[in-house]
């Protein structure tokens, strides 16, 4: 429905366009107001008719739908929710991959089907109103140990199984509409970045020389690794003629490890020069695996990757982020995360004078945003010179 104002005898009147059978009648409606100092009231007057009529007419048409339809056996959300799963698991022509599989199954059972099960919502009943509460108690209290709220990106992939249950639900014709696209994430603050500075990486490689997590650890804090590419690391893409490293498969894991022969992106797909320590490091630890080999035989267990134990068994990615922590504590180190040394290897390159693109293609990053957006403000020799440059 349309409308507008008209001017009629000194007063304002709304007019509104009424469609019936496809022809088009106008109505007069007088407001009372006198033209002038009123038109803002005049149109105020006019939003809200035009609002209350169209909300009236909107209501009639789901009564007269819902009279049409036979009677829907009542869904409970979280049931709705599996059947989601289910389909999303299901579908053989869009296949999602193991580890997403994993995220997906982990935040259900965790935060989503025991929040809906306690409250007993039906599927008919979920609103903006209660998903947005949902959201807004698992930002202040939605942590297993009890200690805060769940970080933003939690969030977000919460809000995204929300968001996909009901649009399978509209596409089913379970629901009218899905109010999941009212739903709001709280603001992300930006998050300040933990790193070593070249003196704590080289008093840390140091201290921990003798242990079987060296070589990955340095590897890590030189290159810049995420820990899954660390993990995926095999022989294969290590050639030691033209000294080169390339990135090209990940272990990740949300409750088992998955190996995949791809990296996030495509721009994780990378390659480095292997540097004359590194190179020597490689080939004394290949050297030693073929000793291990040897020595456990049968019982050894054989593959391709770079960083594993005597036995042959290659390092699980929880155990790398628990011992690199004890390790830090064990040599009085400040407490940083694994990840923490890919913050470090960017640090320490714009510290030496190198751009947001080199950090960039180092860390393979899909978007100089990305870059920009966690490492900006650590360019302090860039921003050095441009203030030494205007100064001049």
């Amino acid at each position: 429905m349309t409308g507008s104002l008209q001017v009629k005898n000194n007063k304002y009147y709304i007019v509104l366009n009424i469609y019936e059978n496809g022809k088009r009648k106008m109505k007069w409606i007088h407001t009372g107001l006198p033209v002038k100092g009123n038109k803002t009231k005049a149109q105020k007057m006019l939003r809200d008719m035009l609002y209350e009529l169209e909300h009236d007419s909107a209501e009639k048409e789901a009564e007269n739908h819902a009279s049409q339809e036979p009677d829907r056996v009542p869904i409970p959300f979280v049931e709705a929710v599996r059947k989601w799963y289910a389909a999303k698991t299901e579908d053989f022509e869009h296949p999602i991959d193991e580890v997403t599989k994993q995220g997906y199954q982990v935040l259900m059972k965790r935060h989503i089907i025991p929040y809906f099960e306690a409250k007993g919502y039906m599927l008919s009943e979920i609103t903006k109103d209660n998903l947005q509460a949902f959201i807004n108690e698992k930002a202040r209290n939605g942590r297993i140990d009890g200690k805060g709220g769940l970080a933003p990106r939690s969030l977000k992939l919460i809000k995204n199984i929300l968001n996909q249950t009901l649009l399978y639900c509209v596409a089913e014709g379970m629901i009218p509409g899905n109010p999941c696209q009212f739903v709001k994430l709280p603001a992300v603050e930006r998050y300040e970045v933990h790193f070593y500075t070249k003196l704590q990486i080289d008093e840390l490689l140091k201290k921990i020389r003798d242990e079987p997590l060296f070589p990955l650890i340095r590897l890590t804090a030189l290159y810049g690794l995420r820990r899954s590419e660390a993990l995926g690391l095999c022989w294969d893409c290590v050639n030691f003629e033209s000294e080169t490293i390339l990135i090209r498969r990940t272990v990740s894991k949300v409750t088992t490890a998955v190996a995949k022969d791809k990296t996030k992106n495509t721009f994780s797909r990378r390659s480095f020069p292997m540097t004359p320590d590194v190179k020597e490091l490689l080939q004394n630890l290949k050297a030693q695996q073929e000793k291990n080999k040897e020595f456990f035989g049968k019982s050894y267990t054989d593959s391709n990757y770079v960083f594993r134990w005597s036995d042959g068994r290659p390092f699980s990615p929880d155990y790398v982020t628990s011992k690199f922590r004890r390790l830090l504590i064990a040599n009085n180190m400040p407490l940083i995360r694994f990840h923490d040394l890919r913050h470090s290897a960017a640090s320490n390159l714009l510290s030496l004078g190198f751009s947001i693109k080199d950090v960039q293609e180092w860390l393979g990053h899909s978007n100089i945003n990305t870059t920009a957006n966690i490492y900006g403000h650590l360019d302090a020799k860039r921003k050095l010179g441009m203030a030494e440059a205007l100064a001049g």
